[in-house]
């Protein structure tokens, strides 16, 4: 079995002896400069790295190490860099700490304790990397985006692959920011319709008298400015899905027209005389009250109806147990890999404020959020500085005492797994309970 790579960079060469004699577990490859430390780093891409921050041409200060430790971090952000140093450095040590090395170890080396160092380094990137390739399975999936262990978002999830099958229209109610059109690119890509197109349309982001001409298109001359034929996104959503997002922002006028289209299945183009069947899906979106809206006579009770054929409500992010935490570390990941940070984590006081935050603007304002605090952050640690959200206080429903255990239960062990990003070991530690009892736990609840 091929050993893992470890580069070395030390210019002592009776260091060097010792650390490959010490780390012999591993394919150690060395260098002693900034050059052949990067040259090293491209050859052979290792998971970790050791160095000393005193290095040639300037062994005695930490200027030369600093600037390799940057450029090895902006070169393969994921390196674990393990900084050795003195205690006459120990100033130095911290700062390439808050630079994003992994970890430093203290000179005179201490052969046992740098291994385990270097083993827990080792473990960590492969995790990280499954990690990686779990989300990259995540992003092939039908309902990629949806990223949640929340009991009523799955029972959404399980909803959209019975739904999706048939033609039936599909409401989709929830919050701004929710996540209603990746449901709604979820339904499309596991309906019989998937291999055609996907067409959405946002009804409140287009004036009311350009959205006409948008979901039925134009013919030449329809109207000043119309040079030539246009189709509609109705037209060029034929045989796959049109999504109609923010339906409730729809004039009455055009809603008669699209009752119409959903009644007969054929259009008429602005200034047009021929009609045209068009084949297609819908699917619709809101966060107002449609219900209400057709009662008071702003939204028609017969398009309520047509439209509504099954309906969907997505629970907000406030509502769903654990996905805040889920979701935070999901976004970090994210974030750092686009802006080529080295990895970054949570403090425990800035996970105790998103989990206590109520997100009005749900997973958008999180994806937003988490932006911000990754690019704003200083050093390898995310504190709630970072994330600039103002205090709350978070309110428990009462329930039945049996109701009361096995939510708390089931609440205290998805926000723990959420927490740690997964990891069995430390969510049982932070519980306070073993591996397998964790486990039966999970079984338990239907977590897997």
């Amino acid at each position: 079995m091929a050993k893992n790579k470890l580069l070395v960079v030390e210019d002592d060469q009776g260091l060097q002896k010792q650390l490959r004699w010490s780390l012999d577990a591993y394919e150690v490859v060395v260098a002693d400069d900034r050059e052949s430390a990067m040259a090293q780093l491209r050859r052979h891409q290792p998971a970790v790295a050791t160095m000393d921050l005193g290095l040639p041409p300037d062994p005695d200060g930490a200027g030369e190490g600093l600037a390799l430790l940057q450029q090895i971090l902006a070169a393969a952000p994921d390196t674990k860099v393990i900084v050795l140093s003195g205690n006459q450095a120990r100033e130095h040590a911290l700062k390439a700490i808050a630079m994003g090395a992994y970890d430093f170890h203290q000179k005179p080396l201490d052969a046992d304790t740098l291994a385990l160092v270097v083993a827990r380094a080792f473990y960590l990137h492969a995790m990280q990397q499954e990690n990686r390739r779990m989300l990259q399975i995540q992003s092939d999936s039908p309902l990629a985006g949806i990223i949640s262990r929340d009991p009523g978002m799955l029972k959404v999830c399980r909803s959209v692959e019975r739904v999706a099958p048939s033609s039936a229209s599909v409401m989709l109610l929830g919050d701004s920011g929710s996540g209603k059109e990746l449901v709604a690119r979820g339904l499309h890509r596991l309906s019989t319709r998937q291999d055609k197109r996907f067409v959405a349309i946002n009804c409140a982001a287009i004036p009311e008298h350009l959205l006409e001409s948008e979901l039925f298109g134009y013919e030449k001359g329809a109207f000043t400015g119309a040079q030539r034929q246009t189709l509609g996104k109705l037209e060029l959503a034929h045989g796959g899905t049109f999504f109609l997002d923010e339906v409730g922002d729809l004039a009455l006028p055009l809603q008669a027209k699209l009752l119409r289209f959903l009644q007969e299945r054929v259009i008429e183009r602005v200034g047009g005389r021929s009609e045209i069947s068009i084949d297609v899906r819908i699917v619709c979106a809101t966060h107002q009250n449609l219900k209400a809206l057709s009662e008071s006579g702003r939204f028609r009770e017969d398009l309520f109806y047509r439209l509504s054929e099954i309906v969907l409500s997505i629970p907000p992010l406030r509502e769903r147990v654990g996905d805040c935490a889920l979701l935070a570390h999901h976004f970090k990941n994210k974030f750092c890999a686009s802006e080529s940070r080295s990895a970054l984590h949570f403090s425990p006081e800035a996970l105790a404020a998103i989990e206590a935050y109520p997100w009005p603007g749900n997973v958008r304002e999180m994806e937003n959020c988490i932006r911000r605090a990754v690019i704003m952050a200083d050093g390898p640690q995310i504190t709630p500085l970072d994330l600039g959200l103002p205090d709350s206080a978070a309110v428990e429903p009462s329930l039945s005492l049996r109701q009361a255990r096995d939510a708390a239960e089931y609440r205290v062990m998805v926000q723990a797994l959420a927490r740690v990003d997964g990891n069995i070991v430390k969510a049982a530690e932070l519980l306070g309970v073993s591996r397998p009892t964790l486990y039966d736990l999970m079984n338990h609840h239907g977590l897997k």
